[in-house]
């Protein structure tokens, strides 16, 4: 850590704004928080809802708050900011804008796995629960390997072109087995599968989060502890053999977390585009490239987009819900176009 005598004023602006942003970002997740825990078909005021936390609330409240939205709410968070740094690392370690654990095809291939598990077993049991990280994992991988096998070349390394190009090749040929997939299922799980595909946080109870929650809680403290090594990754290929960092190594580690951040994510949230490209592309805009703040405020980012995108969902059509995916897609592709639009620097 850099003492104080030994930073110039223009660091110190820098990491006071940055610091700024942060808290800022928090302040608007705990706002979004507490009126999502107001938001829904049967209305609580805050007065209702701060007496129900406190346990004086009647059982139709507690009910509501603590069996269906505040499960939902912290699932919200959670998968946002898997999501968000999942994207943030495959950006960094592709050294492409445009990477995106949907676009790229990874979500699609933990969604098949979870897909697949869910056609057999049913989803309201435990045990299934909680495999159901360990099988989109296990998906994502498989996905993420193929993918990556694929844009690699020897002396090249990872071509940021190829990687885009081959990955929604991949996402394509998914989906297709998905498609065929929902063909030969009960109309019961076809209902299912449609809202998961169009990417509803389904899993609102308290056993989806705990089935959540050891994944986040491990993998961002790792992630976050290798920002050093991701801005000396950003240099290229040849620089950062230079400094002594062992690429390929590096990327495999990075990729992995990347994998299980979002196929985590995708096992209790569905098909949720777009949250990994633009979390930490909003985030950049705000503290830069430097991956020890960047990688902390795409979390935030993304958290915060996805739960004010499931409070609009359950705000704008009610007694029926908007799936979070189709909020998220609204703002995502017009500014994925506009990615792809723009020229390159």
């Amino acid at each position: 850590m850099l003492q104080p005598s030994k930073m110039s004023p223009e660091d110190w602006r820098k990491q006071k704004r940055d610091i700024t942003v942060m808290i800022s970002l928090g302040l608007l997740i705990v706002m979004a928080f507490v009126l999502s825990m107001n938001t829904g078909f049967i209305r609580l005021s805050p007065l209702d809802t701060l007496r129900t936390l406190f346990g004086g609330g009647t059982a139709k409240e507690e009910l509501i708050l603590f069996d269906f939205r505040l499960p939902r709410i912290v699932i919200s968070v959670l998968i946002g900011a898997g999501l968000a740094v999942s994207g943030c690392i495959m950006q960094g370690i592709s050294r492409n804008a445009l990477a995106d654990p949907g676009i790229l095809g990874i979500n699609a291939g933990a969604g098949l796995v979870v897909l697949l598990f869910v056609a057999i077993y049913p989803t309201t049991e435990a045990a299934p629960v909680f495999m159901l990280p360990i099988l989109a994992w296990i998906g994502a991988g498989l996905t993420a390997a193929l993918i990556f096998s694929l844009s690699y070349k020897r002396h090249k390394g990872l071509l940021p072109t190829r990687l885009l190009l081959t990955g929604i090749a991949v996402a394509a040929g998914i989906s297709a087995a998905t498609i065929v997939l929902t063909l030969r299922i009960s109309p019961e799980k076809y209902q299912f599968v449609a809202t998961w595909m169009a990417g509803s946080i389904w899993g609102t109870n308290w056993n989806f989060v705990l089935a959540l929650l050891p994944f986040i809680a491990v993998l961002l403290p790792f992630v976050f502890c290798k920002a050093r090594m991701m801005n000396v990754l950003n240099l290229g290929e040849a620089n950062a053999i230079a400094l002594g960092a062992r690429v390929s190594r590096e990327q495999i580690v990075l990729l992995m977390a990347a994998v299980g951040l979002a196929g985590s994510c995708v096992a209790v949230s569905g098909g949720i585009g777009f949250v990994g490209l633009i979390g930490p592309h909003v985030a950049r805009r705000l503290v830069g490239p430097k991956h020890q703040v960047l990688l902390p405020t795409s979390a935030l980012t993304g958290s915060l987009m996805v739960i004010v995108a499931d409070m609009l969902g359950r705000l704008i059509l009610q007694p029926s819900e908007i799936p979070v995916g189709i909020i998220v897609a609204i703002i995502g592709a017009p500014y994925f176009l506009y990615l792809l639009a723009r020229p390159s620097s």
